[in-house]
């Protein structure tokens, strides 16, 4: 009963986070690069105040769960694939803290009348970044998922 509660959960936080993700990927982010940077501020402020702390809580809940049966679930490939689910959502945890958040401070600081010369560079770059994260938690679900097929 224990596992198939934390497998429960790990599949809602991860579900909810992927699914954040993608919307910004497929709808929110390629709108806000077309948008000059005073709006673009605006905007970036009203989608950051929405999703935090809601989306770093699922990500790092996906992880401590994924952790936990990965430790204790029976048998070795349900153990390995929650293994490999915890290290994409871990990643996608790295990538947020070390590219992304300190791009959102960034763009919190930056005067919306007058963007410095790297400005488009930067929100490319914030682009990549979540993409890769997209990708990351959207596989950790996946992994996830066929947890649930073999078990």
């Amino acid at each position: 009963m224990f596992h198939t509660l934390v497998l429960a959960s790990v599949l809602l936080c991860n579900g909810l986070a992927a699914g954040v993700l993608t919307a910004s990927e497929l709808g929110q982010f390629p709108l806000m690069a077309r948008l000059p940077a005073d709006q673009y501020i605006r905007t970036h402020a009203f989608f950051s105040t929405r999703y935090d702390p809601f989306m770093p809580i699922c990500l790092l809940l996906t992880v401590l769960g994924d952790l936990t049966l990965a430790v204790t679930a029976d048998g070795p490939l349900v153990q390995g694939l929650s293994a490999a689910a915890a290290l994409c959502a871990a990643g996608a945890v790295l990538i947020s803290l070390t590219r992304n958040v300190p791009l959102n401070k960034w763009v919190r600081a930056v005067d919306p009348h007058a963007p410095p010369r790297d400005w488009t560079e930067r929100r490319a770059a914030w682009g990549r970044w979540n993409l890769r994260r997209c990708v990351l938690v959207s596989t950790a679900l996946v992994i996830n998922c066929a947890t649930v097929a073999i078990s």
